[in-house]
């Protein structure tokens, strides 16, 4: 299954109750393949402004930002 999103875009993460995230705009910064155990949730490579590293969440996690350009220009 083809990726919703694109790399530069901005998304939403949706809360998690085992995850602590920063709030805010993540931007896609990588595509990642759909696992075999489900091929119809790709997972993306995504950075919120206000963390350090980089996160791995699935399509089915992730929503349209309101703003769609990348939060890192």
């Amino acid at each position: 299954m083809p990726h919703k999103f694109t790399v530069g875009q901005a998304v939403a993460l949706a809360p998690g109750v085992l995850r602590s995230a920063a709030a805010g705009e993540y931007e896609i910064r990588c595509l990642i393949p759909a696992p075999d155990s489900d091929p119809r949730d790709p997972r993306y490579r995504i950075k919120n402004v206000s963390e350090k590293h980089e996160r791995v969440a699935y399509e089915s996690e992730l929503m349209l930002s309101r703003r769609s350009e990348a939060a890192f220009s």
